[in-house]
């Protein structure tokens, strides 16, 4: 009985050490959602640096594909600009050192000095690189 209570009291605290760990992980996927969703708002150079991999592959729902430079260049020039973004229904799954993320983003947008409204699926997918969780690749569909 003493053998069979200290296996209980093992098994539940190595599930309990395993379960922070899990939902710590995707508090910082969803912080570093929200840290694009800021960067894409108010772009610096080392904002959106400090996001993206060095191998992003970055996917607008007009078809357009931007790599790493393209994407930052576009946000910093005010080509793509982003006065406003709420994202919704959002869901996380982790597989390793690797994210998921899909929401619904609303964003009022002032690409080029033309004002409009973005309303679009999104597909993010983030890579753990040095401790950080990095956007490795993005596709967005119009609703």
């Amino acid at each position: 009985m003493l053998k069979l209570l200290a296996l209980a009291l093992v098994v539940s605290g190595s599930l309990a050490a395993a379960g922070p760990g899990k939902k710590d992980e995707k508090q910082a996927v969803e912080g570093a959602v929200e840290k694009l969703r800021k960067a894409m708002i108010d772009p610096t150079q080392t904002s959106l640096d400090a996001i993206a991999a060095d191998q992003l592959s970055y996917g607008h729902s007009n078809g357009l594909i931007e790599d790493k430079s393209a994407f930052m260049k576009a946000l910093l020039s005010g080509d793509n600009d982003f006065k406003t973004i709420d994202l919704s229904e959002q869901s996380v799954s982790i597989i390793d050192n690797t994210a998921m993320v899909r929401h619904k983003l609303m964003a009022e947008t002032n690409n080029k000095g033309v004002p409009g409204q973005a309303k679009l699926a999104v597909l993010l997918v983030f890579v753990k690189q040095k401790g950080d969780w990095r956007l490795l690749a993005r596709q967005a569909v119009k609703i």
